[in-house]
């Protein structure tokens, strides 16, 4: 029997939807407006921008992407932060990563104004997440947690497992889980045996970045697998395609789980414009 297909689609169009009479409140006082930086030339990263411009313009929230070049200094790039942070018509920014080297992601993140940080990735901004504050908390960490809450899991008391401890994702999201009461494990590259912690779970969590690791013998009959792995990989025919961090076999064992693509990564994209309609209202005190 194959598991429930839980499609990230509908749920991204509901937390669109709900954004809408937020987004007409803040037009008179202070409209959202998101503010992309990329330096370099990255592929991936454009695509990402292009994602961003259709929901921004799909919502009628303002957006702009400023592309700088692959050789700029950390101080123009801190310059550039700076301005935008000072920008009162810039509701929200957010970096494209990675960035090229010779330039510290971590360093320009933090320095982009907690409340326009709508990527949820500054210090502050993860340290309210410890409070259960999810206002501006990482946009993949609160996609996880929705794709749990639409599948009607009682996440009180439930024996969750994230694989993988990313500041992004893993780490957030088993913070954000534990403030329902949920009896959340954490296992990563030390951890001994994962399949032992993931074989007694109701929920697992796999954010890894290593395709097909989680294999259905790791997984409890009936449970809810989140698959939050994006990994390009080449099939038999030579073409590249995208899958995620669970392997296929997992459907025959679990009750409901998320596809890749067309799970998690379609709501964390609404949990972007999610983040950037609360930046704007926390900036306009509504």
């Amino acid at each position: 029997m194959s598991a429930e297909v839980l499609k990230g689609g509908p749920i991204a169009e509901a937390i669109l939807d709900e954004l809408k009479p937020q987004i007409e409140k803040l037009k008179d006082t202070r409209p959202p407006k998101l503010v992309a930086i990329l330096a370099g030339d990255n592929p991936g990263s454009k695509f990402y921008a292009k994602s961003q411009q259709k929901d921004c313009d799909k919502l009628g929230i303002g957006y702009e992407l400023r592309e700088l070049p692959d050789d700029i200094g950390e101080n123009d790039m801190l310059g550039v932060i700076e301005e935008l942070n000072e920008d009162e018509a810039v509701t929200g920014i957010i970096l494209l990563v990675p960035v090229p080297k010779g330039l510290d992601a971590r360093a320009l993140q933090a320095a982009i104004a907690p409340s326009k940080d709508v990527d949820g990735v500054h210090p502050a901004n993860l340290g309210l997440v410890v409070q259960g504050d999810r206002t501006l908390a990482p946009c993949t960490a609160q996609a996880a947690v929705a794709m749990v809450e639409a599948a009607g899991i009682t996440v009180e008391g439930a024996e969750v497992v994230m694989v993988g401890h990313s500041e992004i994702v893993g780490k957030p999201t088993a913070l954000l889980l534990l403030e329902p009461l949920a009896t959340v494990t954490v296992c990563h590259i030390g951890t001994k045996d994962t399949a032992a912690h993931t074989r007694e779970a109701d929920v697992v969590i796999v954010a890894t970045g290593v395709p097909g690791l989680v294999k259905a013998d790791w997984i409890k009959p009936g449970a809810l697998v989140v698959d939050v792995g994006i990994n390009r990989v080449k099939g038999e025919d030579g073409k590249t395609k995208i899958v995620g961090d669970v392997d296929p076999g997992v459907a025959e064992v679990a009750g409901i789980l998320t596809p890749v693509p067309g799970g998690v990564g379609a709501v964390t994209a609404a949990m972007l414009m999610k983040n950037t309609v609360a930046a704007a209202a926390m900036q306009a005190c509504v």
